[in-house]
């Protein structure tokens, strides 16, 4: 069983910036590929960025490009997510989440394939 702890969020003014954290433990893979996914209120969870399990591959979801910034360090087993250019429109509840199978890329941030999550960190965007 994999352990996802997420850490980082919390209230910011637009245009700032926050530095989400997903602390992985447990599990009988050295690596699982990791995802970035959030659910704003009354809209369903999305993906908004994933990673594959050496860091070589990364999807971002379009709203998203060029604003975060996802990455991973497997010595420390944790995986971030580095926003900028905050936006109200990313209010909502992060959660990171692990995926042990291999999957085609156009799926690498399918929800489905996700097996594990962790409780979700809060994010809120406003003046």
């Amino acid at each position: 069983q994999v352990q996802l702890v997420e850490s980082g969020g919390g209230l910011v003014q637009p245009g700032g910036s926050l530095r989400l954290s997903c602390a992985a433990s447990g599990g009988t893979k050295d690596y699982y590929a990791i995802g970035w996914f959030r659910q704003a209120p009354g809209k369903e969870r999305e993906g908004v960025s994933c990673i594959s399990a050496t860091g070589g591959t990364t999807y971002y979801t379009d709203s998203v490009k060029g604003r975060f910034t996802i990455s991973r360090d497997n010595a420390k087993n944790t995986v971030y997510l580095q926003m900028n250019s905050l936006i109200p429109e990313d209010t909502a509840v992060f959660y990171c989440a692990a995926r042990s199978r291999l999957v085609a890329v156009q799926n690498m941030c399918t929800q489905r394939f996700y097996e594990y999550w962790g409780q979700g960190t809060q994010v809120t965007v406003s003046s």
